[in-house]
């Protein structure tokens, strides 16, 4: 069971997911997936339940599942994130496993290139904690140091529906070429959805993800407007740059495209955590980037240089569309 969102850490609404399968987490080695495969364990939707579904293991889990241990010892997991990061918390969720879930698990980290090997060194970031039954268990994260896989142990076996590594991307910005235009929005950079007018249907979290959407819920949708006015989300970039080119992708939205959309933005350096009211609302004051601009159903509006006004150095972008409706990826391409 999933708290209330007023209920949830903060870590879980103003950071990324680092073991999300859909930015490219890898599932690397379990010492035993029997009943359900290590993949699932990394799965961006929440987990599904169908009473009557079995395959040739026995019954249909969504998630990681060891089969019984009948000798000593206990099952563990090794998770590739998909960029390496800072964590600041996890969520161990049980979702569905009820007579078969871990009494307790425990975390460790590491960072290396490629894959961890048998000689590798593991430093502990969660030490042994109780697990209950189909729920999330959050557990806070305080060291800043960059890790790029994570082991995840049970006591002693098991199943868990989904675990979720929450934490900012890590880029060595030093070796970014000079004059290299790259993506200052992507989630794999660091960039990440600061605040928004609404987000009722889609994933908001895919809006700066990789790759293209693979259906209508994978990206920011609003609900009908039924009042004056437009939607809007605030992003902080990955690294301060200029701005040379703006992606605006409606891919899979048909009957619920935005009409237009438009862009400004600001120099506001980093902000850590929450987000003031008073910077959702200097927001609509921001110099503009790319004035207000038709968009199409389904289709990659790439706006280049000859569409953006002058701007300078800019560390947050607010995205606005008219009057509302979906947008799959944002990208803003740029120089640091």
């Amino acid at each position: 069971m999933v708290p209330p969102i007023n209920l949830l850490p903060e870590f879980t609404k103003d950071r990324i997911n680092l073991a999300s399968a859909g930015l490219g987490a890898q599932a690397v080695f379990a010492t035993d997936e029997f009943f359900a495969p290590l993949e699932r364990l990394l799965h961006d939707a929440p987990a599904i339940f169908y009473p009557d579904k079995y395959d040739d293991h026995g019954k249909w889990m969504d998630g990681w599942e060891s089969r019984r241990r009948r000798g000593p010892g206990h099952d563990f997991a090794v998770v590739k994130l998909a960029a390496p990061g800072i964590i600041h918390g996890f969520d161990v969720d049980t979702s569905h496993f009820t007579g078969n879930y871990p009494p307790a698990c425990a975390i460790e980290g590491c960072r290396v290139e490629g894959n961890p090997t048998e000689t590798t060194q593991w430093m502990e970031l969660l030490p042994q904690s109780p697990l209950g039954a189909s729920s999330s268990h959050f557990f806070a994260h305080t060291s800043h140091e960059v890790w790029t896989h994570v082991r995840l142990h049970i006591y002693p076996d098991g199943g868990v529906a989904r675990l979720r590594v929450y934490g900012e991307p890590w880029r060595d910005w030093s070796a970014v070429a000079k004059g290299e235009e790259i993506d200052l929005a992507s989630a794999l950079n660091g960039g990440r959805v600061l605040a928004y007018s609404d987000a009722h249907y889609g994933a908001l979290h895919r809006l700066l993800s990789p790759g293209r959407g693979i259906n209508m819920g994978d990206g920011w949708e609003t609900r009908r407007r039924r009042e004056p006015g437009n939607d809007w989300l605030i992003v902080q970039l990955g690294h301060t740059g200029t701005i040379s080119r703006i992606v605006v992708d409606t891919a899979h939205y048909k009957g619920n495209y935005p009409d237009r959309c438009s862009v400004h933005g600001a120099n506001l350096g980093r902000i850590a955590g929450g987000l003031s009211q008073s910077v959702v609302t200097s927001s609509m004051f921001w110099p503009e980037i790319l004035p207000e601009k038709k968009l199409s159903m389904d289709a990659v509006h790439d706006f280049a240089m000859a569409d953006l006004l002058p701007a300078g150095p800019v560390s947050h972008v607010r995205l606005n569309i008219f009057p509302d409706g979906g947008v799959s990826r944002l990208r803003i391409f740029g120089t640091i």
